[in-house]
């Protein structure tokens, strides 16, 4: 097994923890996907500040263009590796 990992950059926490709850749902996963925020470089105030969800994929099952087009329901992306 590999460990790969997804990375989604959502705009908020509250877009973060709802895509990860929603994750889930949709891809059937076996773990908990991890949420990390992330302040843009120089910024202390967390409003300028970008949520990430990690998740693994040791399987490689998830198909990258579908959590691309899953983050964007977000307003967000995945960031590719």
């Amino acid at each position: 097994m590999s460990d790969v990992r997804h990375v989604l950059v959502l705009p908020d926490r509250d877009a973060a923890e709802d895509a990860a709850e929603a994750l889930g749902e949709r891809f059937g996963l076996d773990e908990e996907p991890r949420l990390v925020r992330d302040a843009l470089s120089g910024e202390d105030d967390a409003e300028d500040a970008q949520w990430l969800v990690v998740l693994r994929d040791e399987g490689e099952l998830l198909d990258p263009e579908e959590l691309d087009a899953f983050a964007g329901e977000w307003d967000g992306w995945r960031e590719e590796p």
